[in-house]
């Protein structure tokens, strides 16, 4: 890389920082270190659990580029400065969310776990969507899967059970502030699509598309998980993870109230109101003496 190039690039990200910061959406520059000697099963000591959340993690590099360039296809068509300001954010904080959740990818290589390749697998699949699906679908299906992203974020930030479940301090952190930011900009795709005419019908036909999709690829991708980890044939421990994802007072359920909203006619993401849920976490994280106070590197647009 050049250095005028580097400066060109420098200035990009600065101005993306800048406006999103400004729309209270500022991506925020972090570096997760994650030690060769992290606990194998760090979510309550379970094969099961953990792999499940590491298959999650695997989906975000491929996943949330996607998520970018569906909607970076309309920018041009933005004429409203927050809209604008608020589509900086966006990019600038699932840019950085696929960087480190490749880092905390590379820790399950080392555990010996399939992650870059469900990574690679992923992208073959999001590589096909991009050349036959049209693009105002591609928005819809980012829409749909930021539904998820903020349902399940906002039960992460609002649960401290489920915060207790991480058990190594690194991988609470980064699950903490990805969830932090989901809410943060839980809009601007679903924006961007009522700006462009997306409909109520397009919009549920392909949540429902997608949410068979997202099942099939999550459950395919853990399979191959708990296989590479000697535990598909775990039945005590598998059936044990399971019933703490999907009995009736298990995580998933406690969220389909939430998952159904979506199907209303005049649904918008900002129904489920975490302004105050946001607030309190912006300090926990990153107020003085906060979890990713010495962590974050651009502090000055942190808040």
């Amino acid at each position: 890389m050049t250095q005028a190039t580097a400066q060109a690039t420098n200035a990009t990200t600065t101005v993306r920082q800048t406006a999103g910061a400004l729309a209270n959406i500022p991506p925020r520059r972090m570096d997760f270190v994650f030690a060769e000697d992290t606990k194998r099963y760090w979510y309550r000591d379970s094969p099961y659990l953990t792999t499940f959340w590491t298959t999650l993690s695997t989906l975000f590099p491929e996943g949330e580029t996607f998520f970018v360039d569906s909607v970076k296809n309309y920018r041009k068509r933005i004429e409203d400065p927050l809209l604008k300001a608020q589509v900086s954010g966006f990019i600038g904080q699932e840019a950085m969310h696929s960087k480190e959740h490749q880092a905390f990818n590379d820790l399950a290589e080392k555990h010996g776990y399939p992650a870059n390749n469900l990574d690679r697998d992923l992208g073959k699949l999001l590589s096909f969507t991009r050349r036959f699906v049209p693009k105002k679908i591609q928005l819809a299906i980012t829409v749909a899967l930021e539904h998820y992203t903020a349902i399940l974020a906002e039960q992460l930030l609002r649960d401290p059970a489920h915060q207790q479940n991480i058990q190594d301090p690194e991988a609470l952190k980064l699950w903490m502030w990805h969830a932090l930011e989901e809410n943060e900009h839980k809009t601007v795709a679903y924006d961007v699509y009522k700006l462009v005419g997306g409909g109520y019908f397009t919009r549920v036909l392909t949540m429902l598309v997608v949410t068979l999709f997202f099942f099939a690829v999550v459950g395919i991708g853990h399979t191959r998980m708990l296989w590479s980890d000697g535990k598909l044939f775990d039945i005590k421990g598998n059936l044990k993870g399971f019933w703490y994802l999907w009995s009736p007072k298990g995580l998933f359920p406690q969220l389909l109230p939430q998952y159904l909203d979506f199907f209303r006619p005049g649904f918008h993401p900002n129904d489920h109101d975490t302004v105050q849920l946001l607030d309190d976490w912006r300090e926990k994280l990153l107020g003085k003496g906060g979890m990713l106070a010495d962590q974050i590197k651009n502090p000055q647009r942190a808040a």
